[in-house]
């Protein structure tokens, strides 16, 4: 099967719309979830479980498989998916946003005076090239291309794949936010010339960048919409607040290709889901609700529930009530109260489970209210 999208249906009320994106692994119903599988799993869980709760699209870093175990096993495995074990679709990224944010860290870094270098040394050179960082496995020197990246991606077999981009830190003048975006259209450019040696069934999607800067952000809109990228990701600095990243969107997602689909690059936590799904775009990815569950954190549709919390010793009930989950229709919050406790993995693997299937039904039922035209 190709790589194709189409839209099912615009609600009345915003630019929230319902579609369908075609890859050689299956269909992803948009708008959707994307979990974050950094070295090829899901922290806790095997991918078989992960098939089974039906999260249809997994994303995975490149740095990390780059360095282990590296693209050449992984295509002598016969690709990604079957090395995983994985058979639906999967998402990869170019490997620049892992350099970047070990060099500069996040935003909450830069407020507190540390985003200068967040490891001193690990990038030790960024020039038209490529980027030169030291391996935090060995402290070896690697270069990472915009071709490199792709030829990395093209032995992982991803269905969808990510052009190199450069991450300037938020805190970042005009001037030189401009230098880097002008090579980052360059990188991308290149990286896009690099999949079109050799598509095989893969879809690539452009990234937009520009930071918070409205006129950089059509720049990069008109500039990458010009070429044939497949879809498009908006990456980059959203902003050091939700706020900022909220005034940005609406401006941005009426400048790319309408028949193309959107990703936003990291954001997945439940509010900015609300927040964004109006806004029309089509997938997000966040490791959120992973992360949570490891620190007892569960999410229900009546706010989230810290498993370790007292009151949690005596309910024998299921974390949430008409929750269809593994997890759920199993074993009772008395259960997971007590493993937490106890610091048990399998504490881990039930509260992933649940979290990752509130995710799948959440986007399930805002699928259905796009449908009828609710938001």
């Amino acid at each position: 099967m190709s790589f194709h999208f189409e839209i099912l249906h615009r609600s009345s009320k915003s630019r929230a719309r319902l579609g369908r994106i075609h890859t050689p692994h299956g269909v992803i119903d948009t708008p959707n979830f994307v979990a974050v599988g950094t070295n090829g799993t899901l922290k806790a869980l095997d991918n078989r479980m992960v098939d089974s709760i039906g999260l249809q699209l997994m994303f995975c870093n490149t740095y990390h498989l780059l360095l282990q175990p590296g693209p050449e096993i992984v295509r002598r495995a016969g690709g990604l998916h079957r090395f995983i074990n994985r058979t639906m679709p999967i998402i990869t990224d170019s490997g620049g946003f892992q350099v970047f944010s070990l060099a500069y860290g996040s935003v909450a870094d830069e407020l507190k005076s540390q985003g200068k270098r967040k490891r001193d040394g690990h990038v030790m050179k960024i020039d038209e090239e490529g980027v030169l960082f030291r391996s935090y496995r060995d402290g070896a020197p690697v270069l990472l291309t915009p071709e490199s990246s792709i030829r990395a991606q093209k032995a992982f077999g991803a269905d969808i794949i990510i052009p190199l981009d450069e991450h300037p830190p938020y805190h970042i003048g005009l001037e030189k936010l401009k230098r880097s975006l002008d090579r980052t259209h360059r990188w991308e450019q290149r990286s896009l010339e690099e999949h079109l040696k050799n598509p095989q069934g893969q879809a690539i999607y452009a990234v937009i960048h520009g930071g918070v800067d409205p006129d950089l952000r059509k720049e990069s809109c008109d500039v990458l919409s010009r070429l044939p990228f497949d879809g498009y990701a908006i990456g980059g600095s959203l902003g050091k607040t939700k706020s900022e990243m909220y005034e940005m969107l609406p401006s941005v997602l009426p400048r790319l290709p309408d028949e193309k689909p959107n990703h936003l690059l990291g954001i997945g936590d439940l509010e900015s889901l609300e927040m964004c799904v109006p806004f029309g775009i089509d997938t997000f990815d966040s490791s959120y609700p992973t992360r949570a569950a490891r620190h007892g954190f569960l999410l229900t549709q009546e706010g989230g529930v810290k498993a370790e919390q007292a009151g949690n010793a005596n309910c024998f009930g299921p974390i949430e009530h008409g929750c269809t989950c593994w997890t759920c229709t199993h074993f009772s919050i008395a259960y997971l109260h007590h493993l937490f406790k106890a610091k048990e993995a399998t504490a881990h693997i039930l509260a992933t489970v649940h979290n990752l299937h509130f995710m799948v039904e959440r986007m399930k039922r805002f699928r259905d209210d796009i449908a009828c035209s609710r938001i």
